[in-house]
C-alpha cells in the first residue's frame, strides 16, 4: 500500500431543520445569480482571489484522494494574446470551417456564440485547469489516476462557485481541440487541458441570454415518494 492515512475525528456543524433550510435557501439564491459571461472589464483582480478559488477547488472529493487536477494562472498580456490567437484559430475551424456538426451548431445558435474570443485578452486572468491522467513517481513509474473526469469536474464546479461568491465572473471555455494550451502552458504529457477559465469582473454593459433554468420537477425525482414511502 502506497499511503496509509491516519483517521481523525470528524464532527461537522449540525443545524436544526429551520436553519438548514435558511442556509440552503441563501446559498441557492447566491448561486442562482451566477451566469456565464463573455463581456469582461479589464479592471485588475488580485491574484489572491485566484489562489482562494483554487483553494476551494482543492477541497473537492476525488477518486482515491488522488486530486488529479492542476490549475495554471496566466496574467501577462503576451501569453494571453497567444492563447486568444490559438483559441480563435481552432474556433474559426469550428464555426466557419464547418467542423461543428449541424446538431451542435443548432444547439449553440440561441446563445449567439462565435469564433471571436477577444475577452481572452481583456480579462486580467486566464486560468487553465488540466486533468492529470496519471502521476509519475520519482523513480519514473506511472501511477494511474481513477475517476479523473468526475474528480476534476467537481473541482471546477467549486472553483466557479468560489469566483462567483467573490463577485467575479467566468466562462467554461472549451475550445476544441485544446492541445495548444498544453504547449503554451508548458505542461507535461500526463496532463490534458480540461477547461479554460477567463476570470474578471463583468463589463458594465455586459449582457447574457435571458434563459430559464430547468425547473425542479424536471431536475429532481423523489423516488421514495413514488413508492408512497415519504
Amino acid at each position: 500500500m502506497e499511503h496509509q492515512y491516519p483517521f481523525v475525528p470528524y464532527r461537522p456543524e449540525r443545524y436544526d431543520p429551520e436553519e438548514m433550510i435558511k442556509r440552503g435557501s441563501e446559498f441557492y439564491a447566491m448561486v442562482d445569480r451566477r451566469r456565464s459571461v463573455r463581456f469582461f472589464s479589464d479592471e485588475p483582480v488580485p491574484y489572491e482571489c485566484v489562489e482562494l478559488a483554487v483553494r476551494a477547488a482543492n477541497t473537492a472529493p476525488s477518486g482515491a484522494h488522488q486530486q488529479p487536477w492542476k490549475f495554471v494562472a496566466i496574467g501577462d498580456p503576451e501569453t494571453k494574446r497567444r492563447v486568444r490567437e490559438a483559441a480563435e484559430d481552432e474556433e474559426r475551424q469550428n464555426y466557419e470551417g464547418g467542423r461543428l456538426p449541424p446538431e451542435w451548431r443548432e444547439a449553440l445558435a440561441p446563445l449567439e456564440t462565435t469564433s471571436d474570443k477577444r475577452y481572452l485578452e481583456v480579462v486580467p486572468w486566464l486560468v487553465v485547469c488540466f486533468a492529470e491522467k496519471y502521476r509519475v513517481r520519482p523513480d519514473g513509474r506511472r501511477v494511474k489516476h481513477y475517476y479523473v473526469n468526475e474528480s476534476v469536474g467537481i473541482a471546477c464546479g467549486l472553483f466557479i462557485t468560489a469566483l462567483h461568491a467573490m463577485g467575479l465572473s467566468t466562462l467554461t471555455h472549451t475550445p476544441n481541440p485544446m492541445a495548444f494550451l498544453t504547449e503554451i502552458c508548458e505542461r507535461p504529457a500526463n496532463e490534458r487541458p480540461y477547461i479554460l477559465f477567463p476570470i474578471g469582473y463583468a463589463a458594465e454593459d455586459a449582457e447574457v441570454p435571458d434563459l430559464n433554468r430547468k425547473p425542479l420537477d424536471e431536475a429532481l425525482v423523489n423516488y421514495s415518494a413514488k413508492l408512497g414511502l415519504s
